[in-house]
């Protein structure tokens, strides 16, 4: 797994970053593209979140949702869809107050199985984005090859999903609200 960071300038006072996560999975690129594309049960690779979507083409809001659906952690748009070889679609925390960013994965078989990268563009400096995905990034790509290939999230990761269930709906923000983030609508620009 390689992780690595670029900056760049949005403008005078705001710098962007570049964020790149990758791994090789040993598995199918399809058994990689059901995992982060499916709304039918939570995926565990994204912090036990639950995808919901209208469809899978560019324009289609995007949420990331608990699995009871009460609260929504990411909302966005898909922007690029290349079954089974890129998903891009922008990105931005519910709770946080921080523009948009975009997030793209790239799957490409490879010897030893499917080189998943995961870029995450855009993200702004300092912010509370940038160190959340930061750190995410890593955590995403490393569970994900664990639950290609091995079946589950590693218990260490699924006894910390179960306290997010119990502790989540005492900690999570009022802006969280699933009410909050309709699935029809998209305010990113």
């Amino acid at each position: 797994m390689s992780t690595k960071q670029a900056t760049s300038e949005l403008s005078e006072n705001q710098k962007v970053t570049t964020l790149v996560s990758r791994v090789v999975i040993n598995g199918k690129i399809e058994d990689v593209w059901r995992e982060i594309t499916k709304t039918d049960e939570p995926q565990l690779a994204f912090f036990g979140a639950q995808m919901h979507r209208l469809g899978l083409q560019p324009g289609s809001p995007i949420r990331m949702r608990t699995p009871d659906a009460k609260f929504t952690s990411v909302v966005g748009e898909i922007l690029e869809v290349d079954p089974p070889n890129r998903l891009s679609h922008t990105m931005k925390f519910t709770n946080y107050d921080d523009p948009y960013c975009t997030v793209t994965y790239d799957l490409k078989e490879v010897d030893g199985g499917v080189e998943f990268t995961l870029t995450s563009e855009a993200v702004p400096e300092g912010s509370k984005t940038h160190k959340s995905m930061a750190r995410g990034g890593d955590f995403i790509v490393k569970t994900l090859k664990t639950v290609i290939e091995k079946g589950n999230a590693p218990l260490a990761t699924r006894m910390i999903y179960g306290l997010f269930r119990v502790l989540g709906p005492l900690m999570t923000p009022a802006v969280s609200r699933s009410e909050n983030w309709p699935l029809e609508t998209e305010e990113a620009s």
